[in-house]
């Protein structure tokens, strides 16, 4: 069950496009869970230039199945041109969270 389970990161301007995405995900059942993190900061080189830029991070609860469609729903309605999508495989956790992020999705 735990290595079915996926922790996704990415990041966006404003916590309104966190809260769209959030929902977007949530409702079309790809995501058990999207908890929005306000209030980073990212530095990084883009076109040759270094930026700093404050970020909302959200982190997306979701079992292996719902990969491919959660990547391209994300990459279809993410405001960034190349938003940042990392998955974290979970190994471990509470086997009750787990099983609910299973049965709350796809």
């Amino acid at each position: 069950m735990t290595s079915e389970v996926t922790l996704w990161l990415t990041t966006v301007a404003t916590v309104e496009d966190g809260e769209r995405l959030s929902k977007l995900l949530v409702e079309n059942k790809l995501a058990a869970c999207v908890t929005l993190i306000p209030g980073g900061k990212s530095t990084y080189i883009w076109d040759g230039k270094l930026e700093q830029s404050n970020e909302h991070l959200l982190l997306i609860k979701s079992p292996a199945r719902c990969h491919e469609a959660l990547k391209k729903t994300v990459e279809k309605h993410h405001p960034y041109d190349l938003p940042e999508l990392i998955a974290l495989n979970v190994t471990d956790g509470s086997i009750p969270y787990l099983e609910w992020v299973a049965e709350a999705t796809l």
